[in-house]
């Protein structure tokens, strides 16, 4: 038998056959394809069986994030080195090399972290580059959180693929519309306010959002982008302004509800 390290790409989904074929046929190189779908009601599963994956089926339930099994998905695969993709990523050929080169030096980082490439309005987001996102790693003693746009635990050293290496990048295949892209943004923030609330400071609903679009569109660039550059900018000043609103609400509701307790004990 071979002493060749392996690898296990592993691919979440739901209702994801618009992009499904494309990303994995981009995973060939790996030792092995794990789909682990959560009851998808469209070709999703078809089209995982027939590029040659192997598809396992957790029931979604209330569910609606990918991180409710995210732990469950990477501890499904056959190896312990794991590269997870989303069902509207690719990942490049020249990706799946690098990664095998970099675990079978002595010694082998525990952790890579991947630039990727976003897209908005057809055009590559210069500002939302590199974007790091840890997505390959060695599985022992790691463990995958159930937040939002969480990152896994792992153990061992991280390194970062270079920026200037866009030819290892994700691909995001996406794409989506200011429709979409603002109508996710209420199930998002929703989802972000618990996580942010601690840090929360109601100066941050003055000077956060405006921070965010100067970052966006001067710092990293995103006028380089034309109009689509500056709307993403705007969405990101207003999608931070959306979470500090909402922590700001809970807070207020708390307020309300003793004043109005007190009100009601006074006049009682």
């Amino acid at each position: 038998m071979s002493d060749k390290v392996r690898i296990s790409a592993v691919v979440q989904t739901y209702n994801a056959e618009k992009h499904l074929e494309k990303c994995l046929k981009a995973l060939e190189p790996f030792d092995e394809i794990l789909v682990v779908d959560m009851e998808s009601t469209d070709a999703t599963r078809d089209i995982a069986g027939r590029v040659g994956a192997r598809v396992v089926v957790k029931e979604r339930g209330e569910h609606r994030m990918v991180e409710a099994y995210r732990d469950f998905a990477i501890h499904e695969a056959l190896y312990d080195w794991v590269l997870v993709v989303d069902a509207d990523e690719i990942v490049p050929r020249a990706l799946a090399e690098y990664l095998y080169a970099e675990i079978e030096r002595d010694p082998s980082p525990r952790a890579i972290m991947i630039p990727i490439k976003n897209y908005f309005m057809g055009r590559w987001m210069h500002a939302y580059y590199p974007d790091y996102i840890l997505r390959f790693f060695n599985r022992v003693g790691a463990s995958w959180p159930y937040e939002i746009h969480s990152r896994p635990t792992h153990q061992g050293p991280k390194v970062y693929i270079p920026a200037s290496r866009t030819d290892l990048a994700y691909i995001h295949l996406s794409n989506e519309s200011v429709g979409q892209t603002f109508s996710k943004m209420n199930t998002y923030t929703d989802r972000e306010k618990s996580r942010r609330a601690a840090s929360y400071s109601p100066v941050k609903l003055i000077y956060d959002p405006p921070y965010r679009f100067f970052k966006s569109y001067v710092l990293k660039g995103g006028f380089r982008d034309g109009w689509p550059g500056f709307i993403h900018a705007v969405h990101d000043a207003v999608y931070r302004f959306s979470i500090l609103a909402k922590i700001q609400e809970d807070r207020e509701a708390c307020k309300s509800d003793k004043d109005i307790d007190r009100d009601v004990a006074a006049n009682s």
